[in-house]
C-alpha cells in the first residue's frame, strides 16, 4: 500500500515579508517563517527594533511606515515578488463609541484597514507581474468576528479585513494567490500587557476564553505556518480563529 504523504510545512525558497515585525505578534510570526526555511524580510517604522532579530533569522529588515502609500510602492517596486505576505501592522484605541473622535476613527481604520488593502495590493501586483503563487496572511482578530465593549473601532476595521481577505481570494483564486486571515483572542505581548495588570479586566478576559489563559505569541505560529505552506493549498477566503473557544460561546 502507498500512503499519502503530508504536504510540506517546509518554506526552503520561499521569500516572506512580515509588517509590523518589531515586537509582539510580528516578530514570533516572522521568526516561526525564518525557522521553516524561509527568507524573511522584517518591516517596521524603528530600524533598532527589527535590525537584531532580522540578523538572528537570517534575513533583511526595512524601515517603512505602511501609513505611507508613496513609500509602500516604492518599497515594493525595488524588490523582488514575495511568496508570503504577513499583513499584521494595526493598531487599537479601546473606547465607547460616545467617545470616539474622528482622529480615532482615522488611525484605526487607515491603518487596520486601508494601510493593509495597498500593502497586500503592492504585493499582489509583484506576484503577478512576476507570474508567481503565494499567500497573503492579515492578522485579524476575534473581534472580526463577533463584537466586544469599547471596541468599536478595533471591531470596524476587523470585521473589514475579513470581508477584504474574502474578497482578495475570489479575486486571486485563479492565479494561484491564497487570502486568509487568522483571527487571535487577546495574546500577551508587550502592547497589551499593561491592560492585563488591571484585576477587573484580565477577570473579564479569562472569563470568555474557555480553555483558561491568555494567548501567547507562540499559540499563533504554527497557524502562521500551515497557512504560508504547501499544507494549507486548498485554503483560501476563511479564517483560523485562534481564541481558546471565546467564540464558541
Amino acid at each position: 500500500m502507498i500512503l499519502p504523504k503530508t504536504p510540506s510545512f517546509r518554506l526552503d525558497g520561499k521569500r516572506a515579508l512580515v509588517t509590523g515585525a518589531g515586537r509582539g505578534i510580528g516578530l514570533a510570526l516572522a521568526a516561526a517563517l525564518a525557522e521553516a526555511g524561509a527568507h524573511v524580510t522584517l518591516v517596521a517604522r524603528t530600524e533598532n527594533e527589527i535590525a537584531p532579530a532580522a540578523v538572528e533569522m537570517r534575513g533583511d529588515w526595512a524601515t517603512l511606515d505602511v501609513s505611507d502609500l508613496g513609500a509602500v510602492a516604492t518599497f515594493f517596486d525595488a524588490r523582488p515578488a514575495f511568496d508570503i505576505l504577513v499583513n499584521n501592522a494595526g493598531t487599537n484605541r479601546p473606547k465607547p463609541m460616545t467617545e470616539v473622535s474622528e482622529a480615532d476613527f482615522d488611525a484605526v481604520l487607515d491603518l487596520n484597514v486601508k494601510s493593509a488593502f495597498f500593502v497586500a495590493q503592492g504585493c499582489v501586483r509583484k506576484m503577478l507581474a512576476e507570474g508567481k503563487g503565494g499567500s497573503l496572511i492579515h492578522i485579524g482578530s476575534q473581534m472580526g468576528h463577533v463584537g466586544g465593549p469599547n471596541r468599536s473601532l478595533y471591531c470596524a476595521s476587523k470585521w473589514a479585513l475579513e470581508g477584504m481577505s474574502k474578497a482578495f481570494a475570489l479575486d486571486l483564486a485563479a492565479r494561484g494567490i491564497r487570502s486568509n486571515t487568522i483571527a487571535p483572542t487577546f495574546i500577551e505581548t508587550p502592547l497589551t500587557r499593561p491592560y492585563f495588570d488591571d484585576p477587573a479586566f484580565k477577570a473579564s478576559v479569562l472569563a470568555k476564553i474557555k480553555l483558561g489563559r491568555i494567548g501567547r505569541v507562540e499559540d499563533l505560529m504554527g497557524a502562521a505556518l500551515f497557512l504560508a505552506s504547501e499544507a494549507s493549498a486548498l485554503v483560501t477566503g476563511t479564517s483560523i480563529v485562534v481564541d481558546g473557544g471565546w467564540t464558541a460561546d
